[in-house]
């Protein structure tokens, strides 16, 4: 367990700003991907107009 002190308080924002940084990175990371995944998904619109799948 963390102390109940200043010094546990400094501990827990210490690792509360390393877990924000990680979780930031991942959710950058998620956002990158989705341009790809929108080059993967791409739909040929003259296709779908004809009614061919």
């Amino acid at each position: 367990m963390v102390p109940d002190s200043v010094y546990g308080a400094v501990l827990l924002s210490i690792i509360d700003f390393f877990l924000s940084i990680v979780m930031i990175t991942g959710i950058g990371f998620v956002l990158t991907l989705f341009p790809l995944l929108n080059r993967l998904g791409t739909l040929d619109e003259e296709k779908i107009r004809k009614g061919g799948h």
